[in-house]
């Protein structure tokens, strides 16, 4: 009994030597917040100690990462739900672990990972293993990243086939479009005033004006 004691002493005193941090990210879109917040302060990460971004994980220029890799050093331990929280980029990802583990000399635990929690087998098979499980599921992670990238596209240029139209509706050319345009063309008119007669930003005057001439081109090229 007293040495179990002893133990959970020592085990009390290195928890608070060590600095305890946890990270978490969440796409616009998601909504798994709660979920990464719930699973680290089970773990024991102060809710003052959890540093969280609002953005994708292609890259690690995040104003939360940065300000928590700042202050990581040789005892702190970085806790993290899932390892595409940390990032999706597999060459970015393998750099900041390296930072994280190698110049900070910090600890990382992955939650959903057991085999990724570099407190474990502090020798070179435990890095070994921890490195070939790291590279193997950021590899994954990035892999997953570039097929919804393709998958979307994809998506996208079937949808265009089929007539399905993106992004802001065309602005309508008026009726007095030609006559606007010849006058603009024969300096009569500023392509502001034309524009602005079009109603319409000089910008959409001018583009509309070089499709027009483009139609006539194509049309007299026929004939």
């Amino acid at each position: 009994m007293q040495k179990t004691t002893m133990e959970s002493s020592r085990s009390e005193a290195e928890m608070i030597k060590q600095k305890i941090f946890g990270y978490m990210r969440v796409s616009t879109k998601e909504q798994n917040e709660d979920r990464q917040k719930l699973a680290l302060l089970e773990v024991g990460v102060p809710e003052k100690q959890i540093y969280m971004d609002k953005q994708s994980g292609k890259d690690f220029d995040r104003t939360q990462y940065q300000r928590m890799l700042n202050k990581l050093d040789c005892d702190s331990v970085l806790y993290v739900k899932s390892i595409d929280r940390l990032g999706r980029n597999y060459t970015d990802l393998n750099e900041q672990w390296r930072i994280i583990t190698k110049e900070k000399r910090a600890d990382v635990v992955v939650i959903d990972m057991p085999l990724l929690d570099t407190r474990r087998e502090k020798n070179l098979l435990g890095t070994f293993i921890s490195d070939i499980v790291l590279a193997l599921l950021s590899y994954v992670a990035e892999n997953e990243r570039v097929n919804i990238k393709q998958r979307q596209a994809e998506g996208i240029a079937v949808a265009k086939a089929k007539g399905v139209q993106f992004g802001r509706p065309p602005v309508p050319v008026p009726d007095n479009f030609e006559d606007i345009y010849r006058k603009w063309r024969s300096g009569q008119m500023t392509m502001r005033e034309a524009g602005a007669a079009c109603e319409m930003n000089p910008k959409t005057f001018y583009s509309k004006a070089v499709k027009y001439e483009q139609s006539v081109l194509t049309i007299n090229s026929k004939i």
